[in-house]
């Protein structure tokens, strides 16, 4: 297990729910009152523990109930490059409901009026893209986050609440929020290390493939000069206090980038698993 300073946050663990039935009144009778959902893959992460998810760009809740019940313990659905949007994330958040899957929602860019409507429908997992210094991750954890510790808009009909049947939902919503902030560009994990210590920040993402393009690598994520700089990023994620993550389809580089401290590992992508499968499939019998 990897091990971290003392200085990262332990979240507690959450209460027993009772098997998932309402809480009784006074009188014995059951209230019409429900849990908040519990976010295990925010409490891994703090705990060291790695987690293994799978990237969904294909826009589809077939397949995102699919993958969710695969193993994984975290399910990106993207919205930044996939043709996504919020009515599908919707119904995508509804199917992956039962799976072994945290569903993180990535959104298209550090917005918060785009964040706002992802929280009102239940995400409590988020990706946010290109962050490039310490303010920029101050602002997407304020997004996420109610006056007077953030901007975020009140709602109290939304699904996030259970349309106003989770009581202490805007006590509680907090300790359920998970912020994953993506650096992707040289000058970015040049400040990793300020991005990491930023309160809010559960975890730091390492793209690979803007990376290798800032580093003169187009297309070449796993030139060995990239490999390196994130080997040595996702060291410095872990030394400040913060957990790392990388997305990574070969297994043997998994492997190393999970030795250099990267605690949330996403190995491969819907899309281009079904192609190349496809692909295969058409070559063994077109020849």
């Amino acid at each position: 297990m990897l091990r971290f300073p003392a200085s990262a946050r332990r979240l507690p663990m959450p209460p027993d729910n009772d098997n998932g039935r309402p809480p009784r009144g006074s009188g014995g009778e059951l209230r019409n009152a429900m849990q908040i959902p519990h976010n295990p893959f925010k409490r891994a992460l703090h705990d060291g523990r790695q987690q293994i998810g799978f990237w969904c760009a294909i826009p589809s809740n077939y397949v995102s109930e699919i993958l969710a019940g695969a193993g994984f313990d975290w399910i990106v659905l993207d919205t930044e490059h996939s043709p996504n949007e919020l009515p599908n994330v919707h119904a995508q958040l509804q199917s992956m409901v039962g799976g072994t899957a945290q569903p993180v929602v990535r959104v298209p860019w550090n917005d918060s009026v785009t964040l706002k409507r992802f929280l009102d429908i239940g995400t409590q997992s988020f990706l946010i893209p290109m962050v490039q210094t310490a303010e920029e991750a101050k602002a997407a954890v304020a997004a996420t986050r109610y006056p007077p510790h953030g901007i975020r808009g009140y709602a109290v009909a939304a699904r996030a609440t259970r349309f106003g049947r989770i009581p202490d939902y805007f006590e509680r919503y907090a300790d359920e929020m998970c912020v994953l902030v993506q650096v992707e560009t040289i000058e970015a994990l040049e400040r990793v290390e300020e991005i990491a210590a930023v309160p809010g920040v559960d975890g730091v993402f390492i793209g690979p493939g803007d990376l290798s393009a800032s580093m003169g690598f187009l297309h070449q994520p796993a030139h060995p000069k990239v490999v390196e700089v994130i080997e040595k990023g996702l060291g410095r994620i872990a030394a400040a206090g913060n957990r790392g993550g990388v997305l990574v389809s070969d297994p043997a580089l998994a492997q190393r980038y999970m030795a250099a401290g990267s605690v949330f590992t996403a190995v491969g992508v819907d899309a281009a698993l079904f192609a190349r499968t496809v692909d295969g499939v058409v070559k063994r019998y077109k020849g």
